[in-house]
């Protein structure tokens, strides 16, 4: 009944006028109507008032901030991407009958969803941040999400462009999630003990750009310049880049950690049989 809508919609809203300036819009606008992304500006409007409106200290509030956002914008987004291009199946295959080429659908189809989770997270973390913290901590922990986003979401049409079961799908996602936010750091951790009797700084510091989680981390860690707290590898990541270039090169690896999994799934789509 949903899909029947939505194709409903899609030929009142595409009449007469030009189908593909209009395909990432019509999803954008579509999914700010999806209850369950109200759900997530809520909650983190909610969180993050409460955690840097309640806490007079200012940094333990923002690296409180931090740990949440690096958890739960991920998980959304990668979960929600995934679930929301398997059920608009029906509709991305009327869109392949009309005379538009398939990788400007694809590309709409993830502008429309980052589009729409970026929005969410601005106006659920944003504001409180932009009331609470400085300009220059609050605008990196505002990149950090704005990027999160968007990796995840490259992520999320590659696990759902890479398998027709929509369970496996799904499973992929949360792999992917649970990988970066929990495993990859165990895994750092037993080669730092395993090889720390030989100098691995330069290793440490590419491994840790392998984790777009970790990077994010270092990324607001290096602006709040807060040794202590930066871990090992953070610290290793400061002590070759330094902070200014350690935050140019974070960037520069968080635009690569969009595009490479973007492209896989670009490609994937291209060549296959829907």
């Amino acid at each position: 009944k949903k899909n029947r809508e939505n194709l409903r919609k899609y030929h009142q809203y595409f009449k007469g006028n030009e189908a593909m300036n209009n395909i990432a819009k019509f999803i954008f606008f579509d999914i700010l109507k999806n209850k369950i992304v109200l759900f997530y500006t809520l909650l983190l409007f909610v969180i993050s008032w409460s955690v840097l409106g309640l806490d007079s200290n200012y940094t333990k509030a923002t690296l409180s901030l931090l740990n949440i956002v690096l958890l739960v914008v991920p998980l959304v987004s990668i979960i929600f991407s995934t679930i929301y291009v398997y059920n608009s199946s029906q509709f991305i295959e009327l869109l392949l009958s009309q005379p538009i080429a398939r990788g400007k659908i694809w590309l709409n189809i993830f502008i429309g969803l980052s589009s729409a989770l970026i929005l969410a997270y601005l106006l659920g973390c944003g504001v409180p941040i932009l009331l609470y913290s400085s300009i220059e901590t609050g605008f990196s922990l505002i990149i950090i999400g704005v990027m999160l986003s968007v990796i995840f979401t490259a992520f999320a049409m590659l696990s759902s462009i890479g398998s027709r079961d929509r369970a496996k799908g799904i499973g992929i996602s949360i792999f992917v999630w649970l990988f970066f936010a929990i495993i990859y750091d165990g895994i750092l951790l037993v080669l730092m003990f395993q090889f720390s009797d030989y100098p691995i700084e330069g290793i440490m510091a590419t491994l840790a750009a392998i984790n777009p989680i970790g990077l994010a981390r270092i990324f607001v860690l290096l602006q709040l310049n807060i040794s202590a707290m930066l871990g090992y590898s953070g610290a290793v990541f400061k002590d070759i880049f330094g902070s200014g270039g350690g935050m140019g090169i974070s960037m520069v690896i968080l635009f690569i950690w969009i595009a490479v999994p973007f492209l896989l799934s670009y490609i994937k789509f291209n060549k296959k049989d829907l």
